[in-house]
């Protein structure tokens, strides 16, 4: 399996517009991030989760030529506003899944109404077909179980998944115990840490490393980063030997 990294930053992405901070400021592309995505391969099966404001770019970017589906982790714009750039794979493949909690599929029912209508539907809108996500019941994606992780985002349920031996959490502030051992045995975490400092509805960096310590992937990787967070080179070096900052544009097999 291919996990490639679409984008790692946080709602407002690297460079913030109008910033003069100095990551923001940084000619270093690893300090170059687009809103929080990741893209799955294996086999002929193409996955993406989370479609946020980017997600044209990072199509283009990534040369993504398919998509077989859309696993959303919860409704905040920097995941989900860039549905209706599906339009593309729509015309090629007809509509696409997408796989999301009751609360976030009725929310992009409220503002891609357009979509969903099912009566004089323009005929250029996008297509999708709607798969509810339900806690502790694990669904197919092509030929792999993909397994939902209940999280609180503050106090805001949020899904990660886990597929074989790779999960991926974002926007995670609080895990109940149940839902940490289905985490057990992964070769790859993939999970949140925005800044040093402590954050009402995000892991900082400690909570990340501290919730790494407790789950033992073999690697993990961070990603929904701030540029309050540092420059990536100076961050990485201060990281543990199994744990990685990724960025933008990152491949790694599985």
């Amino acid at each position: 399996m291919n996990v490639y990294f679409l984008g790692t930053g946080t709602s407002q992405g690297i460079p913030v517009i109008g910033s003069n901070h100095s990551v923001c400021q940084s000619a270093d592309l690893k300090d170059k991030r687009l809103r929080v995505s990741i893209w799955i391969t294996w086999d002929y099966y193409s996955f993406v989760i989370d479609c946020g404001p980017d997600f044209r770019q990072q199509m283009l970017t990534s040369n993504c030529q398919k998509v077989d589906g859309i696993l959303y982790t919860h409704e905040h714009s920097d995941h989900t506003a860039g549905l209706d750039d599906i339009r593309p794979f729509n015309f090629r493949q007809g509509e696409i899944p997408i796989y999301a909690h009751k609360r976030v599929i009725e929310n992009l029912k409220k503002r891609f109404d357009y979509i969903f209508e099912t009566e004089n539907k323009y005929p250029g809108a996008p297509a999708v077909k709607t798969i509810e996500v339900v806690n502790n019941h694990p669904f197919l994606i092509g030929n792999k179980k993909a397994i939902p992780i209940n999280v609180m985002h503050g106090n805001l349920q949020v899904f990660g998944y886990r597929i074989d031996d790779f999960a991926y959490l974002t926007d995670v502030k609080t895990v109940e115990k149940d839902e940490i051992n289905k985490l057990k045995n992964l070769k790859v975490l993939v999970v949140n840490a925005l800044r040093e400092e402590p954050h009402k509805t995000h892991f900082n960096m400690e909570e990340a490393l501290d919730f790494i310590n407790l789950v033992q992937p073999e690697t993990a990787y961070l990603t929904h980063v701030s540029h309050i967070l540092g420059f990536h080179e100076d961050v990485q070096q201060k990281l543990p030997k199994n744990v990685y900052l990724a960025y933008d544009n990152l491949e790694i097999k599985i």
